[in-house]
């Protein structure tokens, strides 16, 4: 059917699928990244085979990524994020070593190379920003103590992504890697770590030239699209990523005061380039693997939406966040996210992750995406628990100071402490 369109209007018909899909799941209050993903499955050979397979992911991913690395940086508020920095280091450490564990394990019995365990461990840490966000805004727990913890965790998630895509890009033909990048691995961290401690706790910094610059468009997003680019190039060069570059560059722009108009301005560049990507990846979902080793692929999105849960839970309370807070949080970063498809894609461009392997890691990653509306109310019902809990616990705690208590004061009605309301309470519970 392709050959008898013109590319433009097969290009016109996605983009229309895309757009209706991810109105569709906007309106049902889910990611739209889950309507992409529908829309190239629809039309895919897995659908209706509107659409040949696309063998450009990788190369939109890495342009992609790109930019979405660059709106990532500049949104980030270094100052939110030094003030939880203990706790989501050390959470994301603990996901890194969790996932590590958990992948060799597997590898044992699948007969996985060391370097793809690596890249696997990679993909199962990252969990979805979006998803994470929507699911505190859905709860009204964005602006909360939840929230801010689970906000800081995505961020340092998003910061270890950087030395994640410098490893994963290091990794030659066959799975080897040169002993050198580890060293740029450290330097790179490194620089970043001593770019957050110096520029963070500073206030806005006046952007070069600003008054040629702030209020046009056009001269807005050049000089945002210039200092990307220019810092890709150089990172690039030094061997250290030009993601690393954009990201970098996005943290520059963003203690600037160019950041609100330049977050504007780059939106709906980095919006298509994503819209494009997911579209593509829902093309290469294999429907017919999935079928052919139907156990496999349940068990791996199982394992890892439950036990990633339960880890996450672990360690958030192991570094010191209360019970409630680690439990919610845990359910919210269950799933797995956005950049794991472009270290996937990465995987198998440097022959990492064989054909077989990255079908496995894709589908995984989009039933953990597609499932995530069941997720979603699985965290509502759990966050609505917690609160009655609570609840149940203060009911009781007032109870105690009742008239019925050897230590309450003389003299008082037998009504409950705390007056109709805690009795309200104590009815519902």
């Amino acid at each position: 059917m392709e050959e008898q369109l013109p590319f433009l209007l097969l290009i016109a018909i996605v983009t229309l699928a895309a757009v209706i899909s991810g109105l569709i799941m906007v309106w049902l209050r889910q990611p739209p990244m889950v309507g992409y993903i529908l829309a190239g499955l629809v039309l895919g050979p897995a659908g209706v085979g509107f659409m040949p397979r696309v063998d450009a992911v990788p190369l939109i991913a890495e342009f992609g990524v790109l930019f979405l690395l660059f709106v990532i940086g500049m949104e980030i508020s270094l100052k939110a994020f030094i003030a939880n920095i203990r706790p989501a280091v050390l959470t994301v450490v603990g996901q890194l070593v969790v996932a590590l564990l958990a992948m060799m394990l597997f590898g044992a019995f699948l007969d996985w190379r060391f370097e793809q365990v690596v890249l696997l461990a990679f993909v199962v840490t990252m969990s979805s920003t979006a998803v994470a966000l929507k699911l505190l805004d859905d709860i009204g727990e964005l602006r909360s103590d939840l929230g801010r913890i689970v906000v800081a965790v995505m961020i340092a998630q998003d910061i270890a992504v950087v030395p994640m895509l410098i490893i994963a890009n290091a990794f030659q033909a066959g799975g080897t890697v040169e002993p050198g990048t580890f060293a740029t691995v450290v330097l790179a961290i490194g620089l970043l770590m001593a770019f957050i401690a110096f520029v963070g706790p500073r206030g806005k910094l006046q952007f070069p030239g600003q008054d040629r610059i702030l209020g046009r468009v056009e001269m807005v997003t050049l000089v945002a699209l210039l200092v990307c680019s220019t810092m890709a190039v150089i990172t690039g060069v030094a061997g250290m990523s030009p993601a690393y570059g954009a990201f970098l560059a996005g943290l520059i722009i963003g203690k600037t005061t160019l950041r609100s108009q330049a977050i504007h301005a780059m939106e709906p560049i980095q919006g298509v380039l994503m819209v494009l990507f997911f579209v593509a990846i829902g093309l290469l979902l294999d429907v017919n693997f999935i079928l052919e080793n139907l156990a496999l692929v349940t068990a791996f999105v199982l394992c890892t939406l439950i036990l990633k849960s339960i880890a996450n839970i672990a360690i958030l309370y192991s570094v010191g966040m209360p019970w409630n807070t680690a439990y919610q949080a845990g359910l919210i970063m269950g799933q797995i996210g956005e950049f794991s498809f472009v270290l996937a894609a990465i995987g198998l461009a440097n022959a990492v992750l064989d054909p077989v392997g990255y079908k496995l890691a894709i589908s995984v990653i989009v039933l953990s995406l597609l499932f995530s509306p069941i997720w979603t109310r699985a965290v509502k019902q759990a966050h609505v628990a917690t609160q009655q809990r609570i609840g149940s616990l203060k009911v009781a705690f007032f109870s105690q100071a009742g008239p019925d208590n050897e230590n309450a004061p003389k003299g008082r009605n037998r009504a409950p402490l705390g007056g109709p309301q805690v009795e309200k309470e104590r009815e519902k519970t």
